[in-house]
């Protein structure tokens, strides 16, 4: 299987309580996310080239999740893919597709159901469980572990009518290895006006 061609750091933002920004600037370590509905499996999760869509994410999760953050705010990370799972080419598709085969044979083969994602897309059980069963795969397969998975997501309202464009598309990264956390920076704030 081929991994990723082009090699390079990206910059991600991370969205969070300014506390927790604080502490990662002064050294702490992301912390990884473990939810089952995690759109690209587990991994400390970035938006690629967005701050201003990390703070707004840090915003949302206040009003859905009272006292989890309360002074949104948003620092930044280099980030090298190395060895990155990039769902915005033909072989990352390939494998997730040939990882999903996989997943649903066995499934059926032993009469597991499949985990499902939510009708909006926000929660993606299946997705997860398809991502983190590809991890699975290439271990057993002697290949490198998944530095990086990083991928494209449409979400939101059409940015005008008829168009093709969304308001909260984004590229994530979700990032498997601390190791490719090469340094992490605190965002001027002119970066965040919109």
């Amino acid at each position: 299987m081929t991994d990723r061609l082009a090699a390079g750091f990206v910059l991600g933002f991370h969205g969070c309580d300014r506390a927790v920004g604080e502490a990662l600037l002064a050294g702490a370590a992301f912390e990884e996310s473990k939810n089952a509905y995690d759109w690209l499996g587990r991994g400390a999760y970035f938006w690629e080239a967005n701050p201003q869509r990390g703070l707004a994410f840090a915003e949302e999760l206040r009003r859905r999740k009272p006292g989890k953050i309360n002074d949104p705010a948003v620092v930044g990370a280099v980030i090298d893919l190395g060895v990155c799972l990039d769902l915005t080419t033909q072989s990352g598709i390939q494998q997730v597709r040939g990882a999903y085969d996989q997943l649903a044979e066995m499934s059926g083969d032993s009469g597991y159901e499949l985990p499902k994602n939510g009708p909006d897309l926000l929660r993606r059980n299946l997705d997860c469980a398809v991502i983190n069963w590809l991890h699975t795969m290439r271990k057993d397969a002697g290949e490198n572990p998944v530095d990086t998975v990083r991928g494209v997501f449409v979400e939101g309202k059409p940015v005008f009518p008829e168009s093709g464009f969304y308001a909260k598309t984004h590229i994530q990264i979700a990032v498997r290895n601390a190791k490719s956390i090469k340094g992490v920076f605190r965002v001027h704030e002119g970066l965040l006006q919109t």
